[in-house]
């Protein structure tokens, strides 16, 4: 192998910081000395700074003194997304990628990730932690809230990329640059938003099984960040249906064609709700003269579910027989779980002793949200036809 040819491709990795001073020596360190060791390509390791308030900059500064191909690069305002569109738009490098400084992800992926692009044959390329193949150690609540976003990027968004949010991804820098104008997030939904925008311009998305492990330390907001994700999803679907994104619409999108089945679908799921959230605010009525609020809220909602469940199964989704009943009465109970959530949540947000009205408006606008999540839970796992057929 031609290592001296190999070597004038150059690869840009940027770890973008904020406060990081306990983890960054070592980290770029150690990324530093595997890419010497292992990586066959150019790379310049580029320390972008969020306006940092304790001694991260002056790391980062000894860090660009220290070691060849590393640089530091100060922003005045905080921002993943911010950090990297002002690395990458003007970078002179063949790939630009970034990663997390807590080094979760395997570095052997770095290779894997990078090398398609490099040849030419993808445009981006992605980390995924929710490939079968994939080693993942995290908690039950990051695992719960990843797979739930990425289930809603690909029921609402149709995305078919599988892991939006593994701080893992690199871009030929020309596709980069060419996309940068088009995206507005510039925190932590701007690599969704790139990726949503490359899939529209029918651009080639990579996936890269990965070894990750997660940081027992991080101090990311997890609700915030996923509430600015949901914020972005709004957005970037209302440009994408109205056209003011300025991006090419699939056939389907132009032709204003729902999903397969989703046009029969959908009423009749909405004549359920409406039946179901009768009863559930009758008996919510009733039961309020007897028990608290949660413990209402909790009861009604469970037997609503259930018959919730039974009658989609059988009007909406056209699955008759007993076989498989019980599974997904089972599996329909998650999604109760996400309407209990939202609705006892609502209810304990509320100040003591306000009107019944006041409880009522709560739990309808828990309930409307509940739904849309029942709606693809059920249409997407519980009664998806791939499932039944492979059994």
């Amino acid at each position: 192998m031609d290592t001296t040819a190999l070597r004038t491709r150059l690869v840009e990795v940027v770890v973008p910081v904020y406060n990081e001073q306990r983890a960054l020596r070592a980290s770029v360190t150690r990324l530093h000395g595997y890419l010497t060791r292992n990586f066959p390509y150019g790379f310049r390791i580029t320390i972008a700074d969020n306006a940092s308030t304790d001694n991260t900059w002056q790391i980062a500064t000894e860090l660009e003194r220290e070691l060849a191909h590393v640089r530091a690069v100060h922003l005045d305002e905080k921002g993943r997304g911010r950090a990297l569109r002002r690395v990458w738009s003007q970078s002179e490098a063949d790939v630009v990628s970034y990663m997390d400084v807590d080094l979760s992800t395997d570095l052997d992926a770095f290779l894997p990730l990078v090398a398609p692009l490099l040849s030419g044959h993808s445009d981006l390329a992605i980390g995924t932690r929710l490939a079968r193949a994939s080693r993942v150690e995290r908690g039950p609540k990051r695992e719960f809230i990843s797979r739930s976003y990425n289930l809603l990027l690909r029921s609402l968004m149709g995305a078919g990329f599988s892991d939006a949010q593994c701080g893992f991804k690199a871009v030929r820098t020309e596709i980069a640059q060419a996309l940068l104008p088009g995206v507005e997030d510039e925190e932590w939904f701007f690599d969704t938003e790139l990726l949503l925008l490359a899939e529209r311009h029918g651009l080639r998305i990579h996936e890269v099984p990965v070894d990750w492990v997660d940081d027992p330390d991080s101090r990311v907001d997890i609700l915030r960040t996923a509430l600015d994700d949901l914020r972005g999803l709004a957005r970037v679907a209302r440009k994408t249906l109205s056209g003011a994104a300025g991006i090419p619409m699939p056939a389907r999108v132009r032709r204003a064609e729902l999903p397969r089945g989703m046009a029969r679908q959908l009423p009749r799921f909405a004549i359920v709700g409406v039946i179901s959230t009768l009863a559930y605010l009758a008996l919510y009525s009733l039961l309020r003269l007897a028990v608290p609020p949660l413990a209402a809220n909790a009861i009604a909602l469970l037997v609503t579910a259930v018959a919730n469940t039974a009658a989609n199964r059988r009007f909406t989704f056209g699955v008759t027989g007993t076989a498989g009943a019980v599974r997904h009465q089972f599996e329909g109970l998650i999604a109760f779980l996400v309407g209990l959530a939202l609705t006892s949540g609502s209810l304990a947000l509320l100040p003591g002793g306000v009107a019944h009205g006041v409880e009522l408006a709560a739990v309808i606008a828990a309930n409307a949200a509940a739904t849309l999540v029942r709606f693809l839970l059920l249409r997407v796992w519980v009664f998806n036809p791939r499932r039944r057929n492979a059994r």
